[in-house]
């Protein structure tokens, strides 16, 4: 049996086994572009299989040296990759720069981070292992470009025969002079390699004296400069003083292009990674530096908590009574990981999970009610009683205790929300009942949630608050 069979054998003892088949012929078969950066969400969509699945087969498979797990900030104008990590403790806190779009963005985790996954050379050699081989479009395609831009060949035949003026490579240390015709629009001549940009505004009549510009690619993140220019012909002389090969392209910035870079599909963000069940169990404190801190603009917290335990200890005593709470965990962690939440942490008998969407949280917190009666039930009981409490807001990743976990007024006001149920209800806030996915599922179950103002301890002011009875 050779290694990489051996490897696909011991995954298929963690990982869910039609995926493991998915992930096997993919390696075996796929074109050299597919496994690289793979769009976890995309390749669920093309295979058919569940997305959660697909997930946790990945993460295991790169726990076994399948893959190697990528986190790319991207540009939210044209999808460009503005930086590669191997992992997320190397993510800069400052602004990152887009030159093409003449931006700068804070690299938060809900949408700019993506997390793709790439096919490790000690399983298979791809020729995105070693980029500065890659011809000039694939090297747009599978290295500038994130996951989420949705480039067909459709898309290339566009940018290569309505958009691009002209595209050269440029060996260091080397110059080149371009000899082009400036049409009567906006153009921008970009390098995707150094990430440098200029912009040229074409405009007025058409002259017929040849007009100058230079550039010069170094490993210097120049801001994007604009020059004024008149239709008609123009000299420009590309310089590279960087150490590696650079692609310019003169670009028309039209409708085609603008067309080409807005075809999106959706990406396997930081955001949910970090509220993954799988991710946390595999990598644990591997993901972030004790002084990172990460902004999430928008995460849903849940917290439950154990009514009564201490008496309930004293009523059956402890043996029967740990079993109790043991059967609890395990119903209230099962329904986490199945909503698609992640257990951040257990406090005595409370539990605190994170999910990416409030209707996820919800779903959980209904399944939690109905699966602490069904135990009770069993028993003949009402031993079992969870205090549920959820709220959305924004947060910071951050480590502590050796662990991943958050912090932030939107952690605190969740976890004083859950302390207002008394008897099996659960208590959301404004933001939670405020999304569209969770009023759908208010409607579909015939719930009346009952508003109410409510002091929360350490909060300043009342909030308004739901009771769903």
């Amino acid at each position: 049996m050779s290694e990489t069979q051996a490897l696909f054998s011991v995954l298929k003892q963690t990982a869910d086994a039609d995926v493991v088949d998915a992930i096997k012929d993919l390696v075996e078969k796929g074109e050299d572009r597919e496994l690289n950066r793979i769009n976890l969400l995309d390749f669920a969509r093309k295979t058919g299989l569940d997305e959660e699945k697909v997930i946790s087969g990945f993460l295991h498979a790169s726990r076994l040296g399948v893959f190697d797990l990528g986190w790319n900030v991207l540009c939210p104008g044209c999808g460009g990759v503005l930086d590669a990590h191997a992992t997320l403790k190397s993510l800069r806190p400052d602004d990152y720069n887009c030159a093409l779009c003449a931006a700068g963005y804070e690299a938060s985790v809900d949408e700019l981070v993506e997390v793709a996954f790439t096919v490790s050379p000690r399983v298979r050699r791809i020729a995105a292992h070693d980029p500065n081989t890659l011809p000039i479009w694939e090297y747009y395609r599978q290295i500038f470009w994130s996951s989420g831009v949705d480039v067909d060949d459709e898309s290339f035949t566009r940018l290569t025969e309505e958009v691009t003026l002209e595209a050269i490579e440029l060996p260091p240390g080397e110059k080149a002079v371009l000899s082009l015709q400036l049409p009567k629009q906006f153009v921008i001549v970009f390098e995707p390699v150094t990430h440098a940009a200029h912009f040229i505004d074409v405009q007025g009549e058409p002259i017929k004296e040849r007009q100058q510009l230079s550039m010069v690619f170094n490993k210097v993140h120049a801001p994007t400069g604009t020059t004024v220019m008149r239709p008609g012909p123009l000299r420009l002389t590309l310089d590279n003083q960087s150490d590696v090969r650079v692609l310019p392209g003169v670009w028309i910035a039209g409708d085609a292009m603008h067309d080409m870079i807005g075809k999106r599909k959706p990406i396997l963000t930081a955001k949910r990674m970090l509220s993954n069940q799988t991710f946390r169990d595999l990598y644990k404190a591997d993901n972030l530096n004790i002084d990172q801190r990460l902004k999430i603009t928008s995460l849903t917290f849940l917290f439950t908590d154990l009514k009564g335990s201490t008496a309930l200890y004293e009523r059956v005593g402890d043996l029967a009574a740990f079993d109790l709470v043991r059967a609890h965990f395990r119903a209230l962690l099962e329904i986490i990981a199945a909503e698609k939440g992640a257990v951040v942490k257990t406090i005595g008998d409370a539990v605190m999970a994170t999910f990416i969407r409030p209707e996820h949280a919800l779903r959980a917190g209904l399944r939690m009610r109905t699966a602490m009666k069904e135990l009770n039930r069993t028993r003949g009981t009402e031993d079992l009683i969870v205090k549920i409490g959820l709220h959305e807001g924004p947060c910071l990743a951050v480590m502590l205790n050796e662990r991943q976990d958050y912090f932030g007024q939107t952690v605190n006001v969740a976890a004083r929300v859950q302390s207002l149920s008394t008897n099996q209800e659960i208590h959301i806030t404004q933001p939670v009942i405020g999304a569209p996915e969770v009023a759908a599922i208010i409607e579909r179950e015939a719930i009346n949630p009952i508003r109410k103002e409510a002091a929360l301890r350490g909060i300043a002011d009342k909030m308004v608050v739901y009771e769903i009875p």
